[in-house]
């Protein structure tokens, strides 16, 4: 018999039809004359329910029906007698697809987030996991609706590169090189000659050099693909390998890129309000209470616009009051999360958009104001997460952006494809890049970044 799935079949009100359904236990409940199965096959965070007459099932079968079984279960679709959902079924046959041991670790009692990451591979079946999930599926598939409406083109940069796109140096290299028997030049250094590639290559940490080349041809870009950054970080915010959305655009100003960032976002969080309901309502019971709340914030009200140098005065302000941070404030300093989140918080208690960052830390390729010490970055920071994007107006001028590179210690031989911008037909240009994670993050409530990955990659973890 044909497969119903239970986000469909939950919807029906055919009452004495009969189906077919297939999942896993959740939790199996009764008396010596009636056994209740909440089934669930991923498609919903419902359940539904299978009422087993005792009489009519082998006993030995019946107790294999263990949280984490894999069951196919036919019966009658009936009108459900409890509340909480309109249909049950009313179980013919049921077969035992995959027995559970009593060792499976997702058995239902209160599991640490840390406990379920140690067994990530199994930890995918659990409600609040299916929900996240579920929800990065539909934050996806906005990215690249909103893209399309508005006519970006899908744009697919190299995972391996030569090149590091903000001179941070913190790249996975990929070589197939014998590491046991490594040939060094005169120098000491070593030789990558007889490399596959002939030289130095590493996993990328953006696309947004080479998307940069595209905007320059197609008028409007967007990547939307895995990026990869070595960095020794065990914060709740950074990961290894982790999913990056970077549009870029020719002919934008900077109060245009900042409209693209806020249309953008909030048709991200519009859509999974319209589209994950269940889920949402999910976590917002059992994750954050403030979930649904916040989100609706978000897409109804206006960022603030707010230069660097504005906000390191009202950071001051508030030291001057009273208000303690771990890290200093002063006009010259990358700002931390807690100053990020001060701002969104606790001053203005609504995201924000900030500006015009002193040279010295943001990237060479950021276009210089005319104060000549400043220039065009824009970061939107949110309430939870800090900083979930940033952009910036590109360095169209080839002289500056030379001088940029020298700042960073960049060699502009080693760039040349990407200074011939500059030289052929350069334009005004910018783009942002979000951080997917950070993304899903804000949407599901969620605190750990690790767990709105399904495999999560940090120092010293690469299981699966």
């Amino acid at each position: 018999m044909e497969r119903t799935k239970i986000n469909d079949l939950l919807r029906r009100t055919d009452f004495g039809a009969t189906v077919c359904v297939k999942g896993w236990v959740r939790t199996r409940r009764g008396s010596k004359s009636v056994n209740f199965i909440a089934l669930n096959d991923g498609s919903t965070i419902k359940n539904v329910q299978v009422v087993a007459d005792v009489e009519k099932f082998d006993a030995d079968m019946l107790k294999l029906i263990t949280t984490g079984a894999c069951l196919s279960v036919e019966g009658v679709l009936v009108e459900s007698q409890g509340a909480g959902q309109a249909a049950e079924i009313q179980a013919t046959t049921i077969e035992v697809l995959g027995e559970c041991g009593s060792d499976f670790p997702m058995q239902k009692k209160g599991q640490t987030f840390e406990y379920m990451r140690q067994h990530a591979h199994l930890r995918l079946r659990t409600n609040t996991f299916g929900a996240v999930f579920r929800i990065r599926h539909n934050m996806a598939m906005a990215v690249h609706n909103y893209f399309h409406e508005h006519g970006f083109f899908y744009f697919h940069t190299p995972l391996i590169t030569a090149s590091d796109c903000e001179g941070a140096g913190q790249m996975f290299q990929v070589t197939t090189k014998n590491l046991y028997d490594l040939k060094k030049g005169p120098d000491g250094k070593i030789d990558y000659s007889d490399d596959f590639f002939g030289k130095t290559t590493s996993l990328t940490v953006s696309g947004q050099l080479e998307g940069e080349l595209g905007a320059m041809a197609l008028g409007a870009i967007y990547t939307f693909g895995p990026t990869f950054r070595a960095e020794n970080s065990n914060t709740p915010r950074h990961l290894a390998e982790f999913w990056m959305i970077e549009p870029e655009v020719a002919f934008i100003e900077l109060a245009d890129l900042m409209d693209l960032e806020e249309d953008f976002i909030k048709y991200c969080v519009r859509w999974a309000l319209n589209n994950c309901q269940d889920d949402l309502e999910f976590l917002n019971k059992m994750v954050d209470s403030t979930l649904l709340e916040r989100l609706n914030s978000v897409v109804s009200t206006d960022f603030v616009r707010l230069t660097y140098t504005e906000g390191i005065r009202l950071l001051e302000e508030a030291v001057a009051q009273g208000k303690k941070f771990e890290f200093p404030v002063y006009w010259g300093c990358d700002l931390a999360s807690e100053h990020e989140r001060y701002l969104v918080e606790e001053h203005f208690k609504k995201p924000v958009i900030m500006t015009d960052y002193p040279k010295e830390i943001k990237a060479f390729y950021m276009k210089l104001n005319e104060d000549g010490k400043t220039v065009q970055g824009t970061d939107v920071l949110f309430p939870q997460i800090g900083e979930i994007i940033g952009g910036s107006i590109r360095e169209a001028d080839y002289d500056k952006l030379v001088e940029g590179m020298g700042r960073f210690g960049i060699k502009p031989k080693e760039m040349d494809w990407y200074l011939d911008t500059r030289r052929f037909g350069s334009c005004p240009h910018g783009g942002f890049g979000l951080g997917f994670e950070r993304l899903i993050l804000f949407v599901t409530g969620m605190q750990n970044i690790r767990d709105v990955i399904p495999f999560p990659r940090t120092p010293n973890n690469c299981e699966f």
